[in-house]
């Protein structure tokens, strides 16, 4: 059923597949280009597609294949910069009809394309895998020809590792938007878990640097997404399949840094498409200028993005909504305290508490004290009175934790809970101890010429007091 309609969808567009793909494969006959070079090209340009988690999935091996995708099954490794590389993370083609301003693969970058064949993608991924490189693979593209072509393609190669290898591994799949739903399905019941990019925090920056991008389109597949997650969608289910449709969830990603969207608009955001469309996760990536001719509005450090990811965690595990997080007012994150740190701050009239007597929602929300050591006090407080020595043996983070607590009604911090002090003692400790030194990160309001500003100015950027 997904084959003749994606046929009868991709007709149209027949003449301008064969060119756009025959031009790449004659060019990789002029330059002999063998799947060493093309796997050189596509896995460097998949290295900005930061959405690769995987976990979650519970899909099992077979008696008569390989690859097992369970979550003790999956391995990670990370590199230097933070980003997973436990699976094979490539591009079926960075040949695009697209011309996405943040993008490498963008139509006018000049750049050397290629484009694997789905057999090469399917034979890679079990080559790799049986000499223990991998445990999965991460498969996205670039839009070669039209979206219901390279879904196509794409679900093609999914198809050759499934079936005809047998391959039991974890699969993580990109959703080109405006793509058909029965290529969707396909594609859906054959990976793990499946990613469609919001791209941008913003219809206004989408349309800016991606005018052939819409944000109507990509909240349609995400929303088609997750209600085929709900409902199961039989009624496109292979026959003989057991598979279930996307059991490891969604994903989507978000550049940050390419347009003068707010901290504040990106965690809205996220809080929105949590709540709306139940994804797995939202992730960010700091923009790096894809080419020197290319120069946008903000270049963020990685520090910015590191903050995101902070506040997306407070929204994700430690009941914090985004307008407690940030507001119109205070639109960024500081740079140089974390998300819970600042929060704390600003709401300094409710702390300190008492760590013998506090609820675990409560101990959450004291910087320093996460999920598992306000799990630990719980559990020790039932046996004793818990001392300052004993939150240390813990694993509370005292440096950060003790400015916002009472220990048997004692209180640990510099004198009174003064916001002023405890934020020039942490970004001190950030800066490491000196917290009037220059900062050379991005210039927002409140966060680099923060140190700078007069006391009773700050006072009141950082509490919040008028």
């Amino acid at each position: 059923m997904a084959e003749s309609h994606a046929a009868r969808h991709g007709d149209d567009k027949a003449g301008a597949d064969r060119t756009a793909i025959g031009g790449t494969r004659a060019a990789g006959r002029r330059d002999r280009m063998d799947i060493k070079e093309k796997l050189t090209i596509l896995a460097a340009a998949a290295r900005y597609d930061v959405s690769c988690a995987s976990s979650g999935s519970t899909r099992k091996g077979t008696a008569d294949g390989i690859g097992n995708a369970a979550s003790s099954g999956i391995c990670h490794s990370w590199t230097s910069d933070g980003r997973c590389v436990s699976l094979l993370k490539i591009l079926m083609t960075n040949v695009c009809i697209y011309d996405c301003k943040y993008c490498c693969s963008r139509s006018s970058n000049d750049v050397r394309r290629a484009a694997f064949e789905p057999e090469e993608i399917a034979d890679l991924t079990i080559s790799f895998y049986k000499r223990n490189y991998i445990e999965g693979l991460f498969l996205s593209s670039a839009v070669i020809a039209s979206p219901n072509r390279t879904m196509e393609l794409m679900a093609h190669a999914l198809a050759l590792l499934r079936e005809k290898h047998k391959f039991n591994g974890y699969i993580h799949a990109k959703v080109i938007p405006n793509t058909d739903p029965a290529l969707m399905a396909k594609v859906g019941f054959l990976a793990d878990r499946v990613s469609c990019n919001i791209e941008l925090p913003s219809n206004e920056s989408l349309t800016a640097l991606a005018p052939q991008k819409s944000k109507d389109a990509i909240l349609g597949s995400m929303r088609w997404i997750h209600d085929g997650i709900r409902q199961g969608l039989d009624v496109y289910r292979p026959k003989g399949r057991q598979s279930l449709f996307v059991p490891a969830g969604q994903s989507t990603q978000m550049v940050v840094g390419a347009t003068k969207d707010t901290d504040y608009q990106i965690v809205r955001l996220a809080e929105s498409l949590y709540g709306k469309y139940r994804l797995r996760r939202v992730y960010y990536s700091a923009y790096i200028p894809a080419s020197p001719k290319v120069s946008l509005a903000v270049r963020p450090p990685l520090v910015r993005e590191h903050r995101l990811y902070q506040a997306d965690w407070l929204l994700r595990f430690y009941r914090f909504s985004a307008s407690e997080i940030l507001s119109e007012k205070h639109p960024f994150l500081f740079e140089e305290i974390d998300p819970k740190t600042g929060w704390a701050l600003r709401n300094i009239g409710r702390f300190p508490i008492e760590v013998n007597k506090a609820g675990y929602y409560d101990l959450l929300r004291v910087p320093g004290i996460g999920q598992v050591t306000a799990g630990r006090i719980m559990e020790a407080r039932k046996h004793s009175t818990l001392a300052v020595e004993d939150l240390k043996r813990i694993g509370v983070v005292l440096k950060r934790a003790r400015h916002f607590i009472l220990c048997d009604g004692k209180y640990h911090g510099l004198g009174e809970p003064d916001p002023m002090r405890i934020y020039r003692l942490l970004a001190g400790d950030v800066r490491g101890g000196n917290p009037f030194a220059p900062t050379a990160q991005l210039e927002l309001p409140a966060v680099s010429a923060l140190v700078s500003l007069p006391m009773d100015e700050l006072r009141s950027l950082v509490t919040g007091e008028l």
